[in-house]
């Protein structure tokens, strides 16, 4: 009978913080698979919890019925579980302040991110919360969250975009509903948001986010004052603000130090980072001290030395260790988790049918029709593009009596409100080829030959370039 065992361990002296190598106290344990092992530390690090387990715990996560995905009383979403079979628990919204939540979900290439993206985005919409949805790969994210689409709904979310213009229209709009919520809660004289009465929670959810808020992005000053304001304000509003982003530097991330300060607060899910992002992530104190995190490898299992006289030997290709994370401020921050196992077991032709169950059927909630008026065309009329971004940020013009302005937009209501951005940050930034191959390289610890980056940078959204200026600036970049 296979057995579980469980160590305690004290620092020696007091003062001391327990720090550890994984593969060294594996094979100090005689353990030749480090994912046999948990190790979890206390907030102060003098203490740890190490379990050994007889095979890996966290190799199928199954999730047993997408009921088990909506929003308990205390506002969490039920996301995967821990090592030892305990639930991990993300929230989405705070019963006893009345607000909204922060969220940041980092994943290097690879780690199973847009899984878990699609995992909160399905529980979402199984807890009633109308999703604006920016995905900024081109739609290749999420490809579920847009299908089916109901009758006057966009898929399974309110709204989604697949654009940076799209994307600010959304913010712009996201933003415009909060500062209607405060003006009708105001004169309500609530201070606290109470769920579904009558108002739906909101999420506003950046997929691939560092493509907007990265050097050189077109709209970042513009994106970090509205990522910013909402996370600052729509707390207690109701509406909150999700970020899905590769794991690179936070200084990709709108390299605003209020904004960093804003997501310490919030809930961050760490699935596989590369070792720079770790380092900023404990300097900038979204770890708290002490703390210590063991590194996700990119494939579980034994990794056995073959002779070369073997013929025999297994050639089979070890399981890789997608959607393992730490979901920092949870119960158990340096405990490792693992989001559901969704989906089929093959790539499927289109849309995944196991994939489009988790969202469930109708239609998903939307924003609540007192702010349609505000909000205008770019939502009503679920747009992207340029055509999103000059609906909720017009050009001046005349209104049907020839006064200057911006009449009354059909299917808008009011005219738009005027952007509380200065004018100057909202014009695109031209971005250099040498910035988008720096962001690639920042992004990625392992090297890169130039095939590679090509590609990465091609799949950036930007203009496609040639492998001879990728190699003709890489040149210039080691110069």
């Amino acid at each position: 009978m296979s057995k579980i065992y469980e160590l305690t361990v004290e620092a020696a002296e007091p003062g001391d913080i327990i720090t550890y190598h994984p593969q060294r106290l594996a094979a100090a344990l005689n353990i030749s698979d480090v994912n046999r092992l948990a190790v979890e530390t206390s907030v102060m690090g003098t203490t740890a919890l190490v379990t050994i387990y007889p095979h890996d715990p966290l190799a199928r996560v199954i999730l047993a019925d997408p009921q088990m995905l909506v929003m308990d009383a205390r506002g969490r979403i039920w996301i995967g579980r821990y090592h030892n079979g305990r639930p991990s628990l993300l929230r989405l919204y705070d019963p006893a302040s009345g607000s909204a939540q922060r969220l940041l979900l980092f994943g290097t290439t690879g780690a199973g991110k847009s899984t878990a993206g699609q995992i909160i985005l399905a529980a979402m919409k199984r807890s009633g919360i109308a999703v604006l949805y920016a995905d900024l790969k081109g739609g290749q994210s999420a490809p579920e969250a847009f299908g089916q689409a109901a009758p006057g709904a966009d898929g399974n979310v309110a709204w989604r975009v697949t654009t940076q213009e799209g994307t600010m229209a959304q913010l712009r709009t996201t933003w415009l509903t909060m500062m209607d919520r405060q003006e009708r809660y105001a004169r309500l004289g609530r201070s606290k948001f109470l769920r579904d009465r009558p108002d739906p929670l909101i999420y506003q959810i950046i997929d691939e986010a560092n493509r907007l808020l990265e050097k050189g992005a077109p709209y970042r000053d513009e994106a970090t004052f509205y990522i910013k304001d909402i996370g600052r304000t729509g707390r207690s509003l109701g509406v909150g603000i999700g970020l899905f982003a590769q794991a690179g530097h936070l200084e990709e991330m709108g390299g605003s130090d209020t904004l960093r300060a804003m997501l310490k607060e919030g809930e961050v899910v760490l699935l596989r980072w590369t070792s720079s992002m770790m380092k900023q992530l404990v300097t900038d104190g979204l770890l708290p001290a002490g703390q210590v995190l063991a590194p996700i490898p990119k494939y579980a299992g034994e990794v056995a030395l073959v002779s070369q006289f073997d013929e025999e030997h297994d050639d089979s290709d070890l399981p890789g260790t997608q959607g393992t994370a730490y979901n920092v401020n949870g119960r158990y921050p340096t405990s490792k988790m693992r989001f559901w196992n969704i989906g089929s077991d093959e790539p499927t032709e289109g849309l995944d049918p196991m994939v489009l169950d988790l969202y469930g059927p109708g239609a998903p909630p939307e924003i609540e029709e007192d702010a349609w008026g505000l909000i205008g065309d770019a939502y009503c009329q679920r747009l992207d593009g340029t055509e999103a971004y000059r609906a909720v940020f017009p050009e001046p013009e005349e209104d049907e009596e020839g006064e200057g302005g911006g009449g009354k937009k059909k299917g808008g209501g009011a005219k738009a409100a005027p952007s509380p951005v200065p004018a100057a940050a909202a014009k695109p930034k031209a971005r250099t080829l040498r910035d988008r191959i720096q962001s690639v390289l920042d992004a990625h610890d392992d090297p890169l030959d130039a095939l590679q980056i090509l590609e990465l940078v091609n799949a950036d959204g930007g203009r496609e370039v040639k492998l001879g200026s990728v190699r003709n600036t890489l040149t210039a970049i080691r110069n």
